[in-house]
């Protein structure tokens, strides 16, 4: 069994994304980012924390 590692996955996307599909996946992290930025309420971080989760993003 091979390791499926983020090099293997950078890999993949460099050869089947397309560029308006990574400018897409861009804008869309850069706008949950200013969101996350700019609504500090406990609410608000909270429901972008528990949404970083649920896309399987580590951040702590």
């Amino acid at each position: 069994m091979t390791a499926n590692t983020v090099h293997d996955r950078l890999a993949l996307a460099r050869t089947t994304l397309t560029p308006t599909q990574v400018l897409s996946v861009l804008i869309a992290v850069a706008a949950l980012g200013f969101t996350l930025v700019m609504f500090q309420e406990p609410t608000a971080h909270e429901a972008m924390h528990n949404f970083r989760h649920a896309a399987g993003v580590v951040c702590h």
